[in-house]
């Protein structure tokens, strides 16, 4: 396979929500030098390993199937363009979410975008980004319960608790501060909690 080539992993998205540590399964940073090089079976098992991750991760409830596809698509997109930016030195994950995180916000700014130019009469345009729906992996309990979180936090719980990422390095990939991610992290644990008391899930 050309290094250079633009590929496009098939999407999978029969996944089931589960902690599951990558470092642990794979040497993710050394398949990634392998990809900056040019070999074709790194980017088979980077791929192999990593997307299903992402497509928890880009996933928002009440998108539909092929929105979530496409942002898939573009992701890796990001990824392979911008794959010689990657510092072997430096963890993986954080690197690799970053740029989930900025192709899913690209993604949110053009639908807005699109919201804005269109003339509404009667009723303000449906904020299916934040609906719950069927779109989201519900499939456990857990990721029912995701459903009920504020993005911001949804995205910190998926990066700890699903991908296994310390609070330093999802502090690193949103660029926030590991404050503020235990905080994030507290707030959702504490939404969660509540909604567990009420026996609602």
């Amino acid at each position: 396979m050309d290094a250079n080539a633009c590929w496009m992993p098939e999407p999978h998205l029969n996944i089931a929500i589960e902690r599951e540590d990558l470092r642990g399964e794979r040497d993710l940073p050394g398949l990634m030098v392998r990809y900056q090089q040019g070999d074709p079976l790194a980017v088979e098992e980077l791929v192999r390993w990593l997307s299903p991750h992402l497509m928890r991760f880009l996933a928002s409830p009440g998108m539909a199937k092929s929105d979530i596809e496409d942002l898939f698509q573009e992701c890796w997109i990001r990824i392979h363009r911008a794959r010689q930016t990657y510092r072997p030195t430096e963890p993986l994950l954080p690197w690799i979410y970053a740029v989930a995180r900025h192709t899913r916000l690209d993604a949110y700014r053009r639908k807005r975008r699109r919201e804005s130019r269109e003339v509404l009469v009667s009723e303000p345009p449906e904020t299916t980004f934040l609906t719950p729906g069927a779109a989201q992996d519900e499939s456990t309990g857990f990721g029912r319960l995701l459903t009920e979180l504020p993005a911001s936090q949804r995205e910190v719980i998926l990066m700890l608790k699903v991908s296994g990422m310390s609070i330093e390095e999802v502090a690193r990939a949103t660029s926030s501060t590991v404050g503020a991610i235990k905080q994030k992290a507290h707030r959702a644990y504490g939404t969660l909690r509540r909604i567990l008391e009420k026996g609602g899930h």
